[in-house]
């Protein structure tokens, strides 16, 4: 028996393996006896007459309940921070099931490929690529959903400040925000307030609040809050000015993305235009540019060019990229 038909084997089990425990781990979150108990314990407190509010707590809790892949993977160093990027992207499973979708994928791309007979070096780069890609739908929807919550917060802000002056209680004005706004802002300001009417610190509850928005305008809001609580002052009044400096920040952010458009289309143009150039030219003429992966020189171009291809590429993307 050959080494390659060795490998594949012993990939195939592997796979095999993965895809058995993420189908117990998805029957574990649908049907596992956690999921029954939490139930009961929603049904209770639902009689109770909590609501959703504590629905959704206990729900949020139930997810960090992790399984034991989840235990084990948070021990290893920067996977607290891939949970966290789950966390803030608003998906709701852990960094165990992320873990066992990354490894599904990587190892059955390499099955594939060596079934196929492909070498083993871009195996490995197609595996890789594939692996990469759920991380990259995490990090797409993070970004997503933190720019959908800076464009909610200051009506939001506004919110809290005209119900502060109306007479409410600042816990009372911030379960307004939950109930009344758009989600994903509301369930961030829904998570806020139950945490507090849970027993948490309402320092702390609004430190979490920051550490799952990590926004420049929600730490605004939040340092006002806290700085408010351990000084006093008119918090409506400050809340007011905040709502008016983000506004006033997104009109200058909508200017210099007009003004920057025209770079970010150059920058585009001489991004794609060497790739473009080089099909088009394969296409016309597949004997002339065949010398370049044919001859050891023409690979050392190609290495060459890739490299200051990727450079040119980070140093147009850091001249376009304006933070306001």
């Amino acid at each position: 028996m050959d080494n390659a038909l060795i490998m594949v084997l012993i990939v195939a089990f592997v796979a095999i393996v993965f895809a058995l425990e993420g189908a117990y781990m998805l029957w574990n979150d649908r049907r596992g006896p956690e999921v029954q108990r939490l139930e009961r314990r929603v049904r209770m407190v639902s009689a109770g007459r909590h609501g959703q509010a504590a629905l959704k707590l206990l729900k949020r809790k139930h997810d960090g309940d992790l399984p034991w892949l989840d235990r084990v993977l948070l021990r290893m160093p920067r996977v607290s921070q891939i949970d966290r990027l789950i966390e803030q992207a608003g998906m709701q499973f852990g960094v165990g099931r992320l873990a066992s979708i990354v490894l599904g994928l990587a190892l059955g791309v390499l099955l594939l490929a060596l079934l196929f007979r492909m070498a083993l070096l871009p195996a490995l780069v197609c595996a890789l690529i594939m692996a990469a890609l759920p991380l990259v739908w995490v990090l797409w929807k993070r970004e997503q959903r933190m720019v959908t919550i800076e464009e909610q917060l200051p009506d939001a802000i506004d919110l809290i400040a005209r119900a502060m002056r109306a007479g409410h209680a600042f816990s009372s004005a911030i379960q307004m925000v939950g109930e009344e706004s758009p989600d994903p802002l509301a369930s961030e300001f829904r998570i806020t307030h139950e945490e507090i009417n849970f027993g948490l610190a309402a320092d702390e509850a609004f430190r979490n609040l920051a550490n799952r928005v990590p926004s420049d305008d929600m730490r605004f809001f939040v340092i006002a809050v806290l700085l408010q609580r351990e000084t006093g002052g008119n918090l409506a009044e400050v809340l007011g000015n905040i709502a008016k400096l983000v506004r006033d920040r997104f009109k200058l952010l909508g200017k210099v993305r007009v003004l920057a458009a025209e770079g970010k289309l150059s920058a585009w143009i001489l991004a794609l235009m060497p790739v473009a150039i080089a099909a088009i030219v394969n296409v016309i003429n597949p004997q002339f540019m065949s010398l370049l992966w044919k001859d050891p020189a023409g690979l050392n171009m190609i290495y060459t060019c890739l490299v200051l291809f990727v450079i040119g590429i980070f140093w147009m993307w850091r001249l376009v990229k304006i933070r306001v």
